[in-house]
């Protein structure tokens, strides 16, 4: 659905106004991210969310991607991978260059993305994708075995440029588990930053102010807004 303006406004404003809200309780010096998610929304609105300011829109597939750059070339966007990546769309994916990969999530996807990477003599900025919450539903690296993983994809995979630690928070209304796998996380975070990660992408629309107060500097929001 087509949303006029006036909506997409003021969608956009309640959401950066929590946001700022969430960030002010933590620090003055918080700075958090808004990555708007497109996939269920018309091409329309991204083009009107642009003219209110907003720069930053990932996608969870690699062909919709492809196509809203390509419908959306003229706007200077910065364009995000945030679903999990087939290992046959790497090459594809690798050719759309986007600002970052959100969803590296096993060590199988770093090698083969690496050697494609390789091949290309091209690099791609990555979060390495946490289980927090160790659910069979959701893929990642499990919480006690991310750090390790990191290091290792550091040291093996020169093309993968990791810039942080990406999680799903608990799929419950259990505030309290939801809150612990954002803490999780953001702990593996915190130890991570001596190896230059610098961004903790944690909270979508029904959890990113706790997601934020939990230390999040990017969040990833769709239906709050369209």
């Amino acid at each position: 659905m087509i949303q006029d303006k006036e909506t997409l406004r003021t969608n956009l404003d309640s959401v950066l106004w929590n946001l700022e809200e969430a960030r002010l309780k933590v620090s003055d010096h918080h700075i958090v991210k808004l990555v708007v998610v497109g996939k269920y929304t018309e091409i329309e609105n991204i083009s009107t969310l642009y003219s209110l300011g907003q720069r930053a829109f990932g996608e969870n597939q690699v062909q919709q991607l492809k196509e809203r750059m390509v419908q959306l070339e003229n706007l200077p966007l910065e364009w995000h991978m945030i679903g999990s990546l087939q290992k046959n769309k790497i090459n594809n994916l690798i050719d759309l260059h986007p600002v970052l990969m959100h969803s590296l999530d096993s060590l199988s996807l770093a090698e083969e993305l690496n050697k494609k990477l390789e091949a290309k003599n091209s690099t791609m900025q990555c979060l390495l994708q946490i289980n927090a919450a160790n659910e069979e539903s959701k893929s990642g690296f499990d919480s006690d075995e991310a750090y390790d993983k990191y290091q290792q994809i550091i040291e093996t995979c020169p093309a993968i440029k990791l810039k942080g630690v990406m999680t799903i928070g608990a799929h419950t209304t259990d505030e309290r588990l939801i809150k612990e796998s954002f803490e999780t996380t953001h702990s593996i975070y915190e130890k991570l930053e001596k190896d230059s990660a610098s961004i903790c992408s944690m909270g979508m629309s029904g959890d990113y102010e706790l997601a934020i107060a939990c230390g999040s500097n990017l969040i990833r929001v769709g239906s709050a807004i369209f």
